[in-house]
Order: C-alpha cells, then structure tokens, then sequence
C-alpha cells in the first residue's frame, strides 16, 4: 500500500510539472485554430524543448521517438524537439549507495572489486557507474532513477492528451495505434532483467558480424532496477566524426552500423528502436571491418515481429522496384495499413520511394542524393499534403520503430558522409529470404536468450 501512495504521489507530481507544458501549448495552438489568434510555432516549439529538457528521460525520450514519425506532432514541434538529448543531471553517491543496497544487500560493495562513486554516464532512464569485479572485469553498472514507473505513467497521460488535442485540431494521421506502441515500450524499458535478456540476444544475432560488438549482461549482479553488463571501451561516434576521419573509415562504421540494425531485423525478425546517437560507440579494433567497428549499447527499446510482416517489408521493397501497385497493396495490408484507397496508396508510396530508393540503386552511393539534413521532414510534410486531399490514415503499431529506425540511420549516414553500396548490404540480407526459416532462428534465439513474454504471431 504505501508503494502505491507513493507511485500516486509521484505520478501526480510529475503531471503537475509536465501538464504546464503539454497544456499551455494545445491552449496556444487551439486558439489559433478556433479563435484566429496569431501565433509563433516555432518560438512556442522552442519553450517546449526548454521545459521538456529540464525533465528526466520519459517525455524527452518519447519526444525525440515522435519526431521522425510523421504528422505525429507539428513540424515546428518535431524539429525542436528532435534535438533534445539525454543529459540529465546525475544523482548523487548517497542515491547511488541506497539504491545498490536495495537492489544487492547491505553487503554490495564486497561484490566489487571497485566502484566509481561518479556517474560515467546519464541514460533517459537512469545513470551508468563503471566498475570492477572481484577477478579484474571491467563492468558498467546502469542504475535506474528513483520512481521512473510514476514518472513514465505521468509522461505517457500528458502524451495522449497532447496527442489527442493535435488529433483533433489538425493531424491527418490517426496515432492511437503509436501511442500504444510507444506506451508498451517504454514500460518494457523499465524491467532491466528483460533489458539483459534483450542484450543476450542481440549478443546470439550479431554473433560474427563484422564491426559489431554487443556487451554481456552479468545476471548475478542485475536486478530489475540494476543492470550489470561488460564494459566496452568507444568513443563518442560525434567526437570522432569532427575529427574528420578518412572516408575509408567513414564508411566503415556506416557498414557495420547497417548490419547491426538489419542483420537482426531480416535474419530473426528483430528490431532496436533507438537508433538515437548516444547509443554507440566507436572503437578501432575490429580487424574484420577495416580495423574499425561500434559498440551497441542500450537495449530498452526492441521489437519482435512476426515471420511475414518481415517478408511484407521485402514485399514492398520489391513493389517499389516493379511499379507494381498490386503488390504494394499487398506489402501495406501486411504491414498493418487497412481500407486503403488507391489515391491514399500512391501518397503513402512517396514515404516507401524515399525510405528504399538508396537499396534499389546498385552502386556506391550517399544514403541520399540531396546533401539537406531536412530532406526526410520535407518529403514527410509533402506526405501530409497529399494525405489530406485522400482521406485520414490509421498508422499501425507496426509502422513506427521501422521508421525509426530507417530516418535515425539514415541521419547518422549522412552525418558520417558514408557512401557505400546500400544495394549491395541489402541483397546480402535477403537473397535466401524465406519466412520459415526466419521463424526457425527466431524462436530458437528468443527461448536461448530467455526474452520474456514475446509470442512471435
């Protein structure tokens, strides 16, 4: 019972901090609309990000997610707020010493071998100490804030009315769908023990794959609260990138970065939802990819899908190829898209058209031909148009971390500057494509890595 209180208090608390900000913006905005009253987006997106990044993780999280997914916020709204970065201040020792002696005993600290008191890191949902353990092992020990559940539950109401207020005034995309998906998400991030199990997985997928390593988690010292993983020693991928590295090793990180998102997603059915830039590192010790490589960090955010929403993916790519509309149809049923008319169809393929052009072209190449970092918003808003002249779309719960995931790698190609033969790392992923034996390996690395309660459809 007093867990409870607690967590009502804390959700009601929360809400009290963030409502100031959800509401103050759809009360601008709806005046606007109802009212006529003149009104800066832009200057109102900016006040937005200021109070939003003065929050730990959730909404900021949440925010940054929204942002490549389109027509989910306004434009002015989604760019500001696409900015926003994990830098929370981290707690203190005594937080750090009450929350390890809650999670492993009053005895922790004979557990390790060393134990630094400063966070080496801040995540969305908690702080990172680097560590030893008692036979040498460099660990890194994550350590979620103090009544994240409180927090998450009071982001994700101030979430849906925002959501729901933009539904309402001017959104030609139906988003209850993604606001499930996101709400189950983030939920899923706070269970740190499946976050391990999450990792042991992507350890079996991206077993051999060049350029790629994948901490492991240690289970004796995890706890739902408390994850313990390998250290890996990296850089920030931003910090070596202004150091103007060769474009031999540019496009190497942007191989093995590929591969680390779609060998799982085209191999076993399997994608990470953050492609955020936080979440890895670059080293120079991979001999098997050019003498460079990335950690992968951060497995919070993961979805499984089932065998044939993977083939409705090359399904689609091969509709784009062919002009096929038939098949395209088809490819968008699969995805989750219902009742789709054939004008809606043929906007809805501009978004497709943008998102595969780079694979269908059989040569090296930049991800994108135009060097504007905006490109991808600029094709969505054109998207938007063209949806309001056909009719509202309900956008599946299956479309938003493909998305994600596609317009975050693809931000962080072009940074890189990489060009490479996307073509060429596709068709290494989808030759032998076949749906049974994707649900073989995907079943068999789900029950060895223990990831709990995912049912492959």
């Amino acid at each position: 019972m007093a867990e409870d209180r607690s967590t009502f208090f804390g959700e009601f608390k929360r809400m009290a901090r963030t409502s100031g900000a959800v509401g103050g913006i759809a009360a601008r905005v709806a005046g606007q609309r109802l009212f006529g009253m003149k009104s800066d987006k832009a200057a109102h997106a900016e006040d937005l990000k200021a109070i939003l990044g003065g929050l730990k993780g959730p909404l900021m999280k949440v925010a940054q997610f929204l942002s490549t997914v389109p027509d989910a916020l306004p434009p002015e709204y989604a760019e500001e707020l696409a900015q926003l970065q994990a830098n929370a201040p981290p707690m203190g020792w005594a937080f750090v010493r009450r929350r390890m002696t809650s999670e492993l005993g009053a005895g922790w600290e004979s557990r390790y071998a060393e134990f630094g008191r400063e966070a080496a890191a801040a995540a969305s949902l908690g702080q990172v100490h680097k560590a030893r353990l008692l036979d040498g092992t460099a660990v890194a020990c994550k350590l979620q804030y103090p009544d994240m559940m409180s927090v998450v539950e009071a982001d994700l109401r101030q979430l849906k009315l925002a959501m729901s207020v933009y539904q309402r005034m001017d959104s030609t995309l139906e988003n209850g769908d993604v606001y499930s998906e996101m709400a189950d998400r983030l939920r899923e991030e706070l269970d740190y023990k499946r976050e391990a199990a999450q990792m042991r997985l992507y350890g079996i997928m991206l077993d051999g794959v060049p350029g790629v390593r994948v901490p492991k988690p240690h289970d004796e010292l995890t706890t739902k609260r408390l994850l313990t993983m390998t250290w890996l020693e990296g850089r920030p991928i931003m910090k070596r990138i202004e150091e103007d590295p060769s474009p031999e090793e540019r496009n190497a990180y942007a191989r093995a970065l590929f591969r680390a998102w779609y060998v799982p997603f085209y191999r076993y059915g399997v994608i990470h939802g953050d492609p955020h830039l936080g979440n890895y590192q670059v080293h120079s010790e991979a001999p098997e990819n050019d003498g460079v490589g990335i950690n992968l960090l951060d497995y919070g955010t993961i979805r499984v899908f089932p065998p044939r929403f993977v083939g409705g993916v090359i399904m689609l790519y091969e509709a784009v190829r062919d002009g096929d509309e038939d098949k395209a149809a088809e490819a968008y049923r699969i995805w989750g898209f219902r009742d789709l008319k054939r004008e809606t169809m043929d906007v809805l393929s501009m978004w497709a058209k943008f998102l595969y052009e780079p694979l269908l072209d059989d040569r090296v190449r930049p991800i994108q031909d135009s060097a504007d970092l905006s490109y991808g918003r600029k094709i969505a808003e054109q998207v938007h148009k063209g949806l309001k002249a056909t009719g509202p779309v309900r956008i599946p719960r299956e479309f938003p971390l493909m998305d994600r995931a596609a317009v975050g790698l693809g931000s962080v190609f072009l940074r890189l500057k990489a060009e490479v033969n996307w073509h060429q790392l596709f068709q290494e992923l989808v030759a032998d494509f076949s749906e049974a034996a994707l649900a073989e390996r995907q079943s068999a690395a789900l029950a060895k890595a223990g990831v709990p309660g995912v049912v492959a459809e």
